[in-house]
C-alpha cells in the first residue's frame, strides 16, 4: 500500500512539473504583454491582465482576448477591440475615440511585439491602431497567421513581409493601404489565404499571384485595381475568389475547376461568358453583376450541379433562354435583371416552380410586361462595316490633329509675346544657385528638384492632408493671438508657436520675418514645392500664410503651419534628454 502511495505522489509531482514547464509564462514574456497593453492604451478588453499575481497563460479565453502559451512562451495572441471597423474621415492623424491617441507610435509597438519571438498567431482587430506599418514586422518570422484588419494602417504594404515564409494567412482588410498591390506574393510559398479588401490599392492585378499555387482564398475587393485579369486556372486549390468593386476592364479569365465562390461584380469586365465555365462543377455562388458583359446568357450556368446563387444583373446580355432548360437542383437565387434578354422564362425560373427567388425585371421578356422594357431596346444595333468605320475614324483623327496643331501654334505665339519675359524671370528664381536660401531654410535647388519630390511621394504618404492656405485671423485664433504662453522656441528662423486649429488638430506654427523682397508669386511657388515633400521621417507642412505688405508684390511675414510632433527636438532625443511632451 505504501509503495502504491509513493508512486502516486511521484506521478503527481512529475505532472505538476510538466504543467508548469508547459504553461507557466516567463517573466520577460509577461513584461512584453504588459507593454503591449500600455501601447494599446489600456483597452477594456485587457483589464483581465490587471491581476499581476496570476499567470496570464491560465486566463480563460474570451471572444475578445485569446492567448495560448507553450513551453513558457506566448505562441498565439488574439485581441478584438471596440474601435470603428473603418474611420470614414481618417486623413492620417489620430481621431479622439476612434483611433489610438496622437502619442501612439506604431514603430515602437511593432518593436515590442517582435520580442514575442515564438509567436505563430497574431490577430489585432479593431483596436484603433494607426500609422504606416513598418518593415520590422518581418521580425515576427515564426508567424503563420497575421490579421491586422479593421484598423487605420496606411502607406505601402511592407516589402519585408515577403521574407515571412511561414505565413499561411495574411489579412489586412479595412485599412488605408495605398500604392500598388505588391508583386512578391510568390515568395510566400505556404500562403493559403490572402485578403486585402477595402483599402486604396491601385494598379494592375499582380502577376505573382498566379504562381501562389497554395492559395485557397484570394480577396482583393473594394480597391481600385484596373487593367487585364490573367488566367487563374493554375490556382488549382482556389475555393474563394473576390475581386468585386474594382476597375478591372478585361474579359472574364479562365477559372480553376475547384472554385466554389466567385465575386466579380462592380467592375468593367466585358466580352462573353467563357464556355470553360461549364466545367466549374463545384461552383456554388457566382456574381458577375454590374459589368459590361455581352453575348448570350449560357444555359449551362443555370444547370451547374452545385450552383445555388447566380447574379448576372446589369450587363448587356442578349438572346433568349431555352424553354426546356433544367436548372440545378440546388439553385435558390437567380438575378438576370437589367439586361437585354428576350423571349420567355424557362419553367424552372417561373414562379410556379417554387425554386427560390428569381429577379428578371428590366429586360424585354414576354412575361410580367409591366416590369419589362420595350422590345426595340433589346434589338442589337447593326454596325457599319469595319472598313467604312475605320476610314471615317482615320479622317476624323487627321483633321483633328491639324486643327489642334494650328491652335497650339497660335496660342504659343501669343503666350511667348505676352508672358515670356515674366515666365523667364520666375523660372530663374526657382533655379538659383545652392547658396541662395529660401525663407524656410531650404535651398531653392532642392525645392525645385523633381527627384526629391517623386521619391517622397513614392513612400506612400498619400493619406496626409493636402497643403492649404491659412489666414492670419485663423492663426491668431489658434495661438490665442500669438500669446507668449504658446511660444515653443525662438531662434534664427523666427519664433515657433504651438496652436490648435478649429477642428482640434494640434499644429506648430513658425513665424518667419522676410529679410528680402520676394514677390508673392515666387514665394507661393516655393511653398507649393515644399508642401510636396512628404516622407515618414519628415515633419509634414500642412499649410502656410503669407502676410503681405501694402503693395501686393511685397511680403512682410511668412507663417509655416506644420504637424505637431511631440517628444522634443531631434538633438535632445539623440542626447537622451528628450521629454515626453512638447
Amino acid at each position: 500500500m505504501g509503495h502504491c502511495c509513493s508512486l502516486f505522489l511521484l506521478s503527481c509531482l512529475l505532472w505538476s512539473f510538466f504543467i508548469a514547464g508547459t504553461h507557466q509564462l516567463q517573466s520577460s514574456q509577461t513584461q512584453v504583454l504588459l507593454q503591449i497593453r500600455k501601447h494599446l492604451e489600456y483597452p477594456s478588453q485587457l483589464e483581465i491582465w490587471n491581476n499581476h499575481g496570476m499567470d496570464l497563460c491560465y486566463l480563460s479565453p474570451s471572444t475578445k482576448v485569446n492567448m495560448t502559451c507553450q513551453n513558457s512562451v506566448v505562441t498565439e495572441l488574439r485581441i478584438v477591440g471596440d474601435k470603428p471597423a473603418k474611420v470614414n474621415n481618417f486623413v492620417g492623424f489620430a481621431i479622439p475615440n476612434q483611433t489610438l491617441s496622437g502619442s501612439f507610435s506604431l514603430d515602437s509597438f511593432v518593436t515590442t511585439l517582435a520580442r514575442l519571438t515564438s509567436l505563430r498567431v497574431l490577430s489585432l482587430v479593431s483596436l484603433g491602431i494607426w500609422g504606416p506599418l513598418p518593415d520590422k514586422i518581418h521580425r515576427l518570422s515564426s508567424l503563420k497567421y497575421l490579421d491586422l484588419s479593421s484598423n487605420n494602417l496606411f502607406g505601402s504594404i511592407p516589402p519585408k513581409i515577403s521574407t515571412m515564409v511561414n505565413l499561411q494567412t495574411l489579412n489586412l482588410d479595412n485599412n488605408f493601404f495605398n500604392g500598388t498591390v505588391p508583386n512578391w506574393f510568390d515568395s510566400l510559398s505556404n500562403l493559403t489565404i490572402l485578403s486585402i479588401k477595402s483599402n486604396q490599392l491601385k494598379g494592375t492585378f499582380p502577376s505573382s499571384i498566379q504562381r501562389v499555387t497554395t492559395l485557397t482564398d484570394l480577396i482583393l475587393s473594394g480597391n481600385d485595381l484596373s487593367g487585364k485579369l490573367p488566367n487563374l486556372d493554375r490556382l488549382s486549390k482556389l475555393n474563394v475568389l473576390d475581386l468585386s468593386g474594382n476597375s478591372l476592364d478585361s474579359d472574364l479569365p479562365s477559372m480553376p475547376k475547384g472554385l466554389v465562390m466567385a465575386f466579380l461584380s462592380n467592375n468593367s469586365l466585358s466580352g462573353e461568358i467563357p464556355r470553360q465555365y461549364s466545367q466549374l462543377s463545384q461552383l456554388q455562388h457566382f456574381d458577375i453583376s454590374f459589368n459590361k458583359l455581352s453575348g448570350k446568357l449560357p444555359a449551362f450556368l443555370l444547370s451547374l450541379p452545385n450552383i445555388s446563387h447566380l447574379n448576372v444583373a446589369s450587363n448587356m446580355l442578349t438572346g433568349s433562354l431555352p424553354g426546356h432548360l433544367n436548372c440545378g437542383s440546388k439553385l435558390q437565387f437567380v438575378d438576370i435583371s437589367n439586361n437585354r434578354l428576350t423571349g420567355g422564362l424557362p419553367y424552372c425560373l417561373s414562379t410556379e416552380s417554387g425554386n427560390g427567388v428569381v429577379k428578371f425585371g428590366g429586360n424585354c421578356l414576354s412575361v410580367d410586361l409591366h416590369h419589362q422594357r420595350a422590345e426595340s431596346s433589346c434589338v442589337p444595333v447593326k454596325r457599319k462595316p469595319s472598313g467604312e468605320k475605320n476610314i471615317a475614324v482615320l479622317v476624323g483623327v487627321i483633321a483633328g490633329v491639324f486643327v489642334i496643331i494650328a491652335l497650339l501654334a497660335c496660342g504659343l505665339l501669343m503666350v511667348c509675346k505676352i508672358c515670356c519675359p515674366r515666365g523667364i524671370s520666375e523660372q530663374h528664381l526657382l533655379h538659383k544657385a545652392e547658396q541662395e536660401k529660401s525663407v524656410t531654410g531650404f535651398s531653392s535647388g532642392i525645392l525645385s528638384n523633381a527627384r526629391y519630390i517623386s521619391e517622397a511621394e513614392n513612400w506612400g504618404i498619400h493619406g496626409l492632408p493636402a497643403c492649404r492656405s491659412f489666414t492670419v485671423e485663423e492663426l491668431k485664433e489658434a495661438t490665442n493671438n500669438f500669446s507668449n504662453s504658446a511660444i515653443l522656441g525662438d531662434g534664427s528662423h523666427g519664433k515657433l508657436y504651438k496652436g490648435t486649429l478649429e477642428n482640434g488638430t494640434q499644429v506648430a506654427i513658425r513665424c518667419i520675418p522676410s529679410s528680402k523682397k520676394y514677390s508673392m508669386r515666387n514665394l507661393k511657388l516655393r511653398l507649393d514645392l515644399l508642401a510636396k515633400l512628404r516622407h515618414p521621417h519628415l515633419v509634414c507642412l500642412l499649410g502656410h500664410c503669407i502676410d503681405g505688405g501694402e503693395q501686393d508684390y511685397t511680403v512682410n511675414k511668412v507663417f509655416l503651419v506644420y504637424e505637431c510632433v511631440s517628444n522634443g527636438n531631434f538633438r535632445a532625443y539623440l542626447s537622451g534628454n528628450f521629454r515626453t511632451n512638447f
